[in-house]
């Protein structure tokens, strides 16, 4: 299932820093994209027929943001694997074209990780996610500067190596490449040619996170090419409800199923994925049965009520208690009893989280840095700053 499983892990903190510095450049996105509003686009997708708009329109362009956004946008445009179509990125070429092939896939899209070659799906679905969100909240924003086209671009070509990369309702292949060949070399994706390993989950060897991740990822991104595809919206649909049903049936973490990745985006839990693309994919689609699953079914056991964490890629706990916060301010009302309750707790748990973001807040985090950013926990870096300002 595995190949290359013998093999030992090494440069965890290469690849995971070099993941930090996607993340950063991403949130260069969101910062600069916000700053061009006056008016939050503040939008609430349930379903097609039912959808809730406060409407704002973006206010005056300040050049130097939207210079900041276009860099970032254009980051993407660096780590775009596959056969490359007017690129911004003159001095990057075809790479990777034969991914995939020795199981007779197409995985030559997708982005590498950082500045190696790998391809890892768990990362790498949560920046479609976190994308596919900034697009349905900035999308006016990043149009006025003439950015939003290239998001679209850059998020679907993700979400291709998704598809591509989930065959079958039960298998997703999560990863391509060797960590330790790849990091043994330091070189360009156009002139690489050791052998391109895939690793994948399935009944067997299940992964939770990832496959949930994922569904995530389509379910959000379904939304995104809705007005724009209709027929590639609902592929990705049909995508994220299948690989949600994977996630939820056969439950295990990816960590312990494939204990390599534990050298490089080892997972604490899937708890917090599974409750993140239920969500979704209520928002997606509308269906009450996504609801129960975040609330009534499975809030009390993986929601950590009351208990505030931080955001990134392996924690989508804040996240979710800000999203799942909408349908508290917005169509609550008609929802059960039980539900109603359930969405109390989740906006509860995220006014305790952001209220205690803010300097003057009377349940301020105490401890601080120098510029007033939380400094409660040694584990923290700069890429859980950068997330939360998002949320």
């Amino acid at each position: 299932m595995v190949e290359g499983e013998e093999k030992a892990y090494h440069r965890e903190s290469n690849t995971s820093w070099g993941w930090r510095l996607i993340l950063l450049l991403y949130i260069s996105l969101v910062a600069a994209a916000a700053t061009l509003t006056l008016l939050r686009n503040f939008n609430h997708y349930f379903h097609s027929s039912q959808v809730t708009q406060v409407l704002g329109r973006p206010g005056p362009v300040v050049q130097n943001y939207a210079k900041a956004l276009q860099l970032a946008t254009q980051f993407f445009d660096a780590q775009k694997s596959g056969k490359l179509v007017k690129n911004r990125v003159a001095w990057r070429g075809d790479s990777g074209l034969q991914d995939g092939s020795e199981e007779g896939l197409d995985l030559s899209k997708g982005m590498y990780d950082a500045g190696d070659l790998l391809k890892f799906g768990f990362p790498m679905a949560f920046t479609a996610t976190v994308l596919s969100w900034a697009i349905l909240e900035y999308g006016d924003q990043m149009k006025e500067v003439k950015q939003l086209g290239h998001a679209h671009d850059s998020l679907k070509w993700i979400t291709d190596y998704l598809i591509n990369a989930h065959p079958s309702p039960n298998v997703l292949y999560i990863q391509v490449g060797d960590p330790e060949l790849d990091h043994n070399c330091w070189q360009r994706p156009e002139t690489m040619t050791e052998r391109r390993p895939l690793v994948q989950i399935n009944t067997s060897f299940p992964g939770t996170e990832v496959a949930a991740e994922t569904a995530a990822a389509m379910a959000s991104a379904s939304l995104v090419f809705r007005k724009i595809d209709s027929s590639y919206s609902k592929s990705l649909l049909k995508h994220a409800k299948q690989l949600f049903n994977f996630a939820d049936t056969y439950r295990g973490s990816y960590s312990v199923s494939i204990p390599q990745v534990q050298e490089f985006y080892n997972s604490s839990g899937y708890g917090d994925e599974l409750l993140w693309a239920a969500t979704w994919l209520y928002h997606a689609t509308g269906d009450l049965d996504y609801l129960k699953y975040v609330t009534e079914q499975n809030g009390p056991a993986f929601a950590n009520w009351g208990s505030p964490s931080w955001f990134s890629w392996d924690d989508k706990h804040a996240a979710t208690q800000v999203l799942m916060s909408r349908i508290s301010f917005f169509g609550a009302k008609e929802l059960p009893m039980a539900e109603n309750l359930d969405l109390q707790m989740y906006r509860k748990t995220a006014e305790v989280f952001l209220c205690g973001l803010i300097p003057d807040s009377p349940t301020a985090a105490p401890d601080r840095t120098d510029s007033n950013v939380p400094n409660n926990s040694s584990s923290v870096s700069s890429k859980h700053i950068f997330l939360i300002t998002y949320l």
